[in-house]
């Protein structure tokens, strides 16, 4: 069976986008680079992927806010292809200022199936950037591809990270009908909104969602940073009896699991 083809979107800004590729590689993808400029002047050619993928960086030098620009440029120029891609079976990824993007952008969290700002991601609570590992617990959720229950360390970097729903009552159903996929979460394992735990103050621990469908993931912290053994912080304390590593860090499993359903769903 053939290797699921993956877009990893570029634009000016974008810095993630290597790794990002690697660690898409290394899953059993079949990734390659299409700057922002191409798809535009080629929108059709976003179907001919299983996978779309947007990585961390500062797209456009995060003018206005992070993540504004290029989720312009999208939505404007390829917004309707966008939902259409979801419809048909694609998968989509953001990750940090690519998560930004899909929000800005409507992509996430679409609970109502249309391209409309939802929530925002603004200033952390600590009004600075933050950079620093955290742990991560994934949520029983609608996402096609993350399993649940999954305890993980991944590095946060951010100073727009403050997932803020429009109203109460969206937060409620963020929570209550499974497109918080992520959270972060204290000593115990239960999500969380005290420093430094949670980076930003996002409520209820918020730190990545799906969609209504569950195709497409977003989150602030790094799985792109964190998929190589040696990226984890304790590596030497995780080797084998035979003194060899795990063959993963613990982001590997966001793109192993994609690379399996775009495959199995051919």
């Amino acid at each position: 069976m053939s290797a699921p083809k993956i877009l990893i979107l570029r634009a000016p800004g974008i810095n993630c986008e290597r790794e990002t590729h690697d660690a898409f590689t290394r899953a059993g993808g079949a990734p390659s680079f299409v700057h922002v400029n191409e798809l535009v002047q080629a929108p059709d050619r976003l179907f001919d992927y299983r996978v779309l993928a947007v990585p961390g960086g500062f797209a456009y030098g995060d003018d206005i806010s992070s993540g504004r620009v290029l989720a312009q440029e999208l939505r404007h120029r390829l917004g309707d292809r966008l939902l259409r891609f979801v419809d048909r079976g694609g998968l989509a990824i953001g990750i940090c200022n690519g998560f930004q993007v899909l929000v800005r952008l409507g992509l996430l969290p679409c609970t109502q199936g249309r391209l409309e700002e939802e929530v925002t991601l603004t200033h952390n609570l600590s009004n600075h950037y933050e950079c620093r590992w955290v742990t991560l617990r994934t949520q029983k959720s609608r996402c096609v591809f993350l399993p649940p229950d999954l305890t993980l360390r991944w590095p946060a970097a951010h100073g727009e990270g403050r997932l803020i729903p429009r109203d109460t009552r969206l937060a409620q159903v963020l929570r209550d009908e499974g497109y918080a996929a992520l959270c972060y979460v204290d000593a115990e394992g239960q999500p969380t909104e005290q420093y430094p735990q949670n980076p930003n103050g996002a409520p209820m621990g918020f730190a990545g969602l799906c969609d209504r469908s569950g195709r497409v993931l977003g989150m602030m912290p790094h799985p792109d940073r964190s998929y190589l053994p040696t990226h984890m912080p304790d590596w030497r304390r995780r080797q084998l009896a035979d003194g060899t590593l795990p063959r993963d860090g613990d982001g590997m499993v966001v793109f192993t699991e994609m690379v399996k359903v775009a495959r199995a769903e051919g």
